[in-house]
């Protein structure tokens, strides 16, 4: 049961780090640290819903 707890957490944190990974990508070298750092904390929010986001996707909801 541990395990599959630990691979729910485990693809929900890869989901997060594949919304968030274009913000990142987009102002990595370009922005100062905290101007990214305000880019990421702005996308956290969606990045941390993003299995709603995909449902309503899925099931044209969105």
């Amino acid at each position: 049961m541990r395990a599959l707890i630990a691979l729910m957490v485990i693809i929900y944190l890869v989901g997060v780090g594949v919304v968030l990974s274009p913000v990142i990508q987009a102002q990595w070298n370009s922005a100062s640290a905290s101007t990214l750092a305000g880019s990421i904390g702005q996308a956290l929010p969606n990045a941390l819903a993003w299995p709603a986001g995909l449902y309503h996707s899925m099931t044209d909801h969105g």
